[in-house]
């Protein structure tokens, strides 16, 4: 039986003919926005709906194919029957998953080497991680000069600050934190691989590696005495 959270409804709402999705986890809700849902926050709950404008059969397909994704990656999915489907569209990773990756490189480092090698990926100044969101930031900026609102222009002003300024301050922290470990050539005290060979000195006879022993855990303290109640 799946857990609770994947467990989805995509239903067109009785009362405001709006197409919506409840429930589910953070991957779910990732799959309604790549399918063209959009979030709705509030305080009791996260959820989503279909674009606005849209035709009722473009509703449709969008929901259908939502339903199929969601089906595809694991989940049980209550719907209309208007969006009912057998498709099973192929899962792909997205690319988040390879920046995430990343993340798993840095956890699972032993030396201030390895970690400056992942954040290669994130700072390299040509084609990195971060230079790339940069390109994106000023390509939106460009597309909202020209779009035709009178917030447009607004908007494009605060993604260039994004890129100029925000952004900037990240890259050359991370840069210089990469530039720093590169330099360093050292091992993390707390993360030693171990050889599982025991030594030729080892004394303990059941020893299999030659790791130190864990350190032992000091006693927790007395709690504080309680203060005597004033006396009247």
């Amino acid at each position: 039986m799946p857990r609770a959270n994947r467990f989805l409804s995509i239903r067109r709402d009785p009362f405001s003919d709006e197409v919506f999705a409840r429930r589910g986890d953070q991957e779910a809700h990732s799959l309604l926005q790549r399918t063209g849902f959009v979030p709705v926050v509030r305080a009791h709950e996260t959820y989503h709906r279909v674009p606005t404008n849209l035709a009722e059969h473009d509703e449709a397909r969008l929901a259908t194919e939502a339903v199929g994704r969601l089906r595809s990656a694991g989940y049980h999915v209550d719907c209309d029957g208007d969006f009912d489907t057998d498709h099973r569209p192929v899962h792909y990773l997205p690319l988040g998953a390879s920046v995430a990756h990343i993340a798993e490189r840095i956890r699972e480092a032993t030396t201030t080497d390895e970690v400056a090698d992942a954040l290669t990926d994130l700072t390299a100044a040509h084609d990195g991680v971060l230079a790339a969101v940069d390109k994106v930031l000023i390509a939106l900026a460009d597309f909202h000069e020209g779009l035709g609102d009178p917030a447009d222009p607004h908007i494009a002003r605060r993604l260039r600050y994004l890129a100029d300024e925000r952004l900037g301050v990240i890259t050359s922290d991370l840069s210089h934190t990469r530039n720093a470990l590169a330099d360093r050539h050292a091992p993390h005290p707390g993360r030693s691989i171990c050889t599982e060979q025991v030594p030729s000195n080892e004394r303990e006879r059941s020893a299999v590696c030659a790791c130190p022993p864990p350190p032992r855990a000091l006693p927790a303290p007395p709690p504080p005495p309680v203060a005597a109640a004033m006396r009247r």
